[in-house]
């Protein structure tokens, strides 16, 4: 029954969707008024999505295993929070779950939007629909998340063991919000451009949904990289995976937005580029999907493994992209004369965008290359860490540079540059800070003495910039955090320490100046896994921990994980790992000091929260 309601429920939106394509377009040509049917159809859709959404959770919750999805991604041992979460822990699901999200923005967009033109709303609401038909018709056609397996099965193949985690049953929500509010971007851009209502109030619009956006985004990619760094047991919080890089992709375009729909708020410059930027904020996170579900990315992130699924996204994305071409170039009025910026914060801003453009190709060539080079030439790489360090870093200090100073100048235009003893104090304090952090590290990198000390100084200026009455305490806040962020991360790299060696029970062994002893392992059975706990003591110096690193045997599927133990601090996270080696009485020890970690989440929940209070600035 679940099943069947579920199915039906998806069907009867996909024609509620043509008909609100249908009308929303006669409106727009015809009268241009934003009847009442249209909203009532619009709350309609949103029930049917969240009737089809709720059916396939209670079949996850009571294990209807006649549910092909619920078979493959459940089974009746696993914790009821882990069943519930199963519902959007696969392919199907999580496309559901994208579809009820993206109905629910549509609604509050209409019910927010009142004080904007008729046109626009119609408008928007007809580009909408186009999106979420079409995603209708990918879930119903090639990812329906009803089908039926029969006969009923006894006993599903359960989820996989790493995706059984709390941080990750809630980080993909939190990034879909992210990814699925870049449509209203999308289809609000387009509308504006065809009701010729790229103006200010528009700009003023358009920074809230890039906000909400760009919160959700920042918290989710935190939530995905706190996972892998306790549950993968690589010890690091970011590897450049590529599906981690098409999440920072639409956070790259969206931070850029942000920026650049302020400049339009204050002096209706910059139109085509806001309007560019807002379309492919969405056009990536669009990207996004099709790169993860598609088949031909190799990640632990990764849902699908079909081809067929991966050329509709891509006949869809083409589709989108040929439209926003089209109604670009259609209707856009191109700026006739070129504006003189001068020295301003206008001037700063767009240069951080370029800077921000530039991290961007960096990140897309990154993860799109590999592809297209297996696809041409056979032939397999892997693009790792030292590519993105190598291109990102060098850019990354004038960067930095240029945030600190853009909160120094003015709007329009700088007659003076406010550069006073006190800030060329706090350049050199952060030189010789820098010079002192590198000289006590293993890495005697002059350039990197210039990194730390374009991050500390961007970190000194925006403690200051905190008794800056001018600006608001969204971007104070914001600076801090991204500044604070930096160095942390950068100090992560510099000091951290790593030791792997192979032990049996009872061994003790002397690495460098740590005491490694192997005292013993226990085993506990859970509901749904067996747990081999190991003890071990680290000594170094005067100081002992003891850690408890767990193995777990899941019964459903059979599989073996490894479950980090990690001693948290103020300074430094230790972390210690267990890995089993094939018929052998050894287990491999990963032992390793993470400084700063918890200075890194901190920053960025610091970030989100000045998006928060950029939103409750822009909904006064």
């Amino acid at each position: 029954m679940l099943n069947l309601i579920g199915n039906y429920s998806l069907v009867f939106a996909l024609f509620v969707s043509l008909i609100l394509i249908i009308v929303t377009f006669i409106n727009f040509k015809s009268n241009k008024i934003l009847n009442f049917n249209i909203f009532g159809t619009v709350v309609l859709q949103f029930t049917l999505i969240c009737v089809s959404f709720f059916a396939l959770v209670f079949a996850f919750i009571y294990s209807d295993f006649n549910n092909a999805a619920v078979y493959y991604n459940s089974h009746t041992s696993k914790p009821l929070f882990y069943k519930i979460s199963g519902t959007w822990g696969n392919h199907e699901g999580s496309l559901l779950l994208w579809l009820l999200v993206l109905s629910l923005f549509t609604l509050i967009f209409l019910f927010r939007s009142k004080k904007l033109l008729i046109s626009f709303r119609i408008l928007t609401i007809f580009f909408q629909q186009i999106i979420i038909f079409g995603f209708l018709l990918f879930i119903i056609l090639t990812s329906n998340p009803f089908e039926l397996i029969l006969p009923t099965p006894i006993e599903g193949l359960g989820l996989n063991p790493i995706l059984q985690d709390p941080a990750l049953a809630i980080h993909p929500p939190i990034l879909y919000l992210g990814y699925v509010g870049t449509s209203i971007i999308f289809s609000s851009s387009l509308a504006a451009l065809t009701c010729k209502y790229v103006n200010k109030d528009w700009a003023t619009d358009i920074k809230k949904w890039s906000l909400i956006s760009w919160i959700f985004l920042t918290i989710g990619i935190m939530l995905g990289s706190i996972w892998a760094y306790y549950e993968l047991g690589w010890g690091g919080f970011w590897f450049w995976d590529p599906v981690e890089n098409v999440s920072l992709m639409p956070w790259f375009c969206l931070t850029a937005l942000l920026h650049c729909s302020s400049v339009l708020e204050k002096r209706a410059i910059l139109k085509s580029w806001t309007i560019i930027l807002a379309i492919c904020t969405f056009i990536l996170s669009m990207s996004g999907t099709f790169l993860v579900r598609s088949g031909i990315l190799n990640s632990v992130h990764t849902f699908a493994n079909d081809p067929e699924r991966g050329v509709f996204i891509l006949i869809f994305l083409t589709f989108l992209v040929l439209i926003s071409l089209f109604l670009y170039f259609k209707f856009n009025e191109f700026e006739s004369k070129s504006k003189s910026f001068f020295l301003s914060r206008e001037t700063a801003i767009i240069m951080n965008n370029w800077f921000l453009m530039y991290f961007l190709a960096v990140v897309l060539v990154g993860t799109v290359y590999p592809i297209f080079l297996e696809v041409v030439a056979g032939a397999k790489i892997s693009v790792g860490p030292p590519y993105f360090n190598q291109l990102i870093i060098p850019f990354l200090i004038p960067f930095l540079f240029l945030m600190a100073l853009g909160t120094k100048l003015d709007w329009i235009k700088t007659k003076k540059l406010k550069l006073n003893l006190n800030i060329i104090a706090i350049l050199i304090l952060s030189i010789l800070i820098s010079f002192y952090i590198v000289r006590n590290s293993n890495t005697k990198i002059l350039f990197l003495s210039v990194l730390i000390s374009a991050s500390l100084y961007l970190f000194f200026i925006s403690l200051i910039d905190l008794k800056n009455q001018k600006l608001k305490w969204s971007q104070k806040i914001s600076h801090l955090a991204f500044s604070t962020l930096v160095i942390s991360i950068i100090l992560n790299s510099i000091f951290s320490e790593e030791i792997s060696v192979n032990m049996k029970v009872g061994e003790e062994k002397i690495i460098s100046d740590s005491i490694i002893n192997f005292e013993k392992i226990s085993k506990r059975e859970i509901d749904n896994y067996t747990s081999i706990i190991a003890e071990i003591e680290i000594k170094q110096n005067e100081n002992k921990l003891k850690f408890y690193p767990e193995l777990r045997l899941y019964k459903t599927p059979e599989t073996i994980t490894s479950e980090a133990d990690i001693k948290t601090n103020l300074f430094n996270d230790n972390l210690l790992v267990v890995n089993y080696l094939k018929n052998t009485d050894y287990l491999n020890i990963r032992y390793q000091k993470k400084p700063f970690m918890l200075l890194i989440w901190f920053s960025t929940l610091m970030l989100g929260l000045g998006g928060l209070l950029g939103l409750r600035d822009n909904l006064k």
